[in-house]
């Protein structure tokens, strides 16, 4: 079973064993140190599913702060012509995200680089030439880690959800720097907190490089997860 929001299992912590979690019809091993996955977050991998099956060719995927590889492995499985790329930042995160790729006989096609968001594929030639960036990134602003939010961090890593001083200082680097990565009509999708979505709105729009974003809703029928293409889609190319 996924994880519901905010609620970490305590247990990881003290298991002597891999820890498996179902995640978009795989199942990934799970370790203390990293995030466990949400339901937001298969809501995200779904949508972003949803957009790639109608590709009729190959097509390239990065899953930015991949964290254990459940976005980018439940793509891959899912679009069997999906080529991925994740990346996150720690060695532990990193670690796991190729173990799970491993285990899931999938590393020829899921590639995990470590460093800086975009930085970690640097040297990969992918500028201009991804189909679909997803990210899971943190969206807790550190005040709130400090308070009400601080049980989060009892049994998983901060990194995983400092978004800094009001929530979106990641959203808005990988707002910025998706866009040399994306190909014209690229897809972009990216979850955020609740209540963020006027925030997503208003940095999508500022960036000057993207369509009008649509969201999807979770369970209770809030906002969760962006959706937006880059500018520049042929006429032919649906939403």
């Amino acid at each position: 079973m996924l994880q519901g929001d905010n609620l970490p299992d305590a247990s990881l912590a003290n298991s002597p064993s891999p820890r498996l979690v179902s995640f978009m019809d795989i199942e990934l091993e799970l370790a203390a140190d990293v995030l466990v996955p949400r339901e937001e977050t298969e809501l995200l991998g779904r949508n972003a599913v949803a957009r790639l099956r109608d590709q009729t060719g190959p097509v390239t995927v990065i899953d930015m702060c991949c964290g254990s590889g459940n976005l980018a492995l439940g793509i891959a499985a899912a679009v069997p012509l999906a080529r991925v790329w994740g990346a996150d930042l720690t060695d532990s995160t990193v670690a796991l995200a190729r173990r799970n790729a491993e285990r899931l006989s999938l590393q020829e096609r899921v590639l995990i680089r470590q460093g800086d968001l975009f930085a970690a594929l640097d040297g990969n030639g992918l500028e201009g030439r991804a189909d679909m960036i997803v990210c899971n990134p943190p969206y807790i602003s550190t005040s709130r880690l400090a308070g009400d939010s601080a049980h989060l961090l009892e049994n998983e890593p901060r990194e995983a959800f400092d978004g800094g001083p009001y929530g979106i200082s990641i959203h808005q680097r990988l707002i910025r720097d998706a866009v040399a990565f994306l190909k014209p009509g690229g897809w972009l999708l990216f979850e955020f907190g609740e209540g963020q979505d006027r925030q997503a709105a208003a940095l999508l729009s500022r960036a000057k490089a993207y369509e009008t974003v649509g969201f999807a809703h979770d369970t209770q029928g809030k906002p969760r997860v962006a959706i937006v293409r880059k500018m520049g889609a042929s006429s032919d190319e649906g939403r």
